[in-house]
C-alpha cells in the first residue's frame, strides 16, 4: 500500500472524527432527522423490499426513524451481526429482536441471514468518516464495512449516511473499497452515478 495514500487517509479521518465527535446532540439530531426524512421520499427506498441498515455509533446519522419506518410499512430488514469470525447481515421483524452485542452495538438475537431473492436490488445504509460526491468512502480503519458489503451478491445499491460537512472533494479510494450510489445528507441528495458520468463526459471534453 503507498506510504502516502494511507497517511492522507489516517490524517482525513482524524479531522473528521474530530469534527464529528464534537457535534451537540442537539445538532446530530436534527440533522439526522432531515436525513432520515430525505432518505424516506428516495423512489429506491420506497420501491425497496429489502433493505440493510446499521446501529449508529460515535455520532453517526442515526436511523432509528428510518429503521421503524422500514419495519412499519413491510419491509424486510437486515442489521449487521457478529457471526464466528466475522459480521454478517440478519434479519429482524421488530425492535425487541435486538440485544447489544460483543462490541456493545446492538445487533440481531438471530442469525437469519438475507436469501438470494432478498440480495436483488437489496438496499444497503452505509454509515462512513467522509464521503466523496463519485461516491468513494472513508470508514473508520478497519475495513469492517468493506468486507461486509463486499461479500453481498446480487445487485446491492449502496446509500451513504453523512452530515454535510463529511463531504469532501476528494476521498482518498482503494481498490477495496465499495462505492455508494448515492450519499444523503441533512442539505442534499447526491446521485453519485450521475456525478461519476458528469465528470468522466467534461475529462472527454477537455
Amino acid at each position: 500500500m503507498d506510504a502516502v495514500l494511507t497517511c492522507n487517509r489516517s490524517l482525513l479521518r482524524q479531522e473528521v472524527l474530530a469534527r464529528r465527535n464534537s457535534l451537540s446532540s442537539a445538532d446530530a439530531c436534527l440533522w439526522s432527522r432531515g436525513i432520515q426524512a430525505k432518505v424516506s421520499a428516495l423512489d429506491c427506498y420506497q420501491a425497496a423490499r429489502a433493505i440493510a441498515i446499521y446501529n449508529p455509533v460515535q455520532n453517526e446519522v442515526d436511523t432509528g426513524s428510518l429503521l421503524d419506518h422500514a419495519l412499519a410499512n413491510g419491509k424486510k430488514v437486515f442489521l449487521p451481526r457478529w457471526l464466528t469470525h466475522e459480521f454478517g447481515f440478519a434479519q429482524i421483524t421488530s425492535r425487541s429482536e435486538l440485544a447489544i452485542g460483543r462490541f456493545g452495538i446492538s445487533e440481531p438475537i438471530n442469525a437469519l441471514a438475507p436469501t438470494d431473492s432478498d440480495k436483488q436490488n437489496l438496499l444497503v445504509f452505509v454509515p462512513g468518516v467522509a464521503f466523496d460526491i463519485r461516491g468513494n468512502r472513508l470508514g473508520r480503519g478497519g475495513g469492517t464495512y468493506d468486507r461486509l458489503l463486499a461479500r453481498l451478491r446480487g445487485r446491492p445499491r449502496f446509500v451513504g449516511l453523512a452530515y454535510e460537512f463529511q463531504i469532501i472533494e476528494t476521498v482518498p479510494a482503494q481498490s477495496w473499497d465499495c462505492a455508494m450510489h448515492f450519499v444523503v445528507t441533512e442539505e442534499r441528495t447526491i446521485d453519485c452515478s450521475m456525478n461519476l458520468r458528469r465528470l468522466s463526459a467534461g475529462s472527454t471534453e477537455n
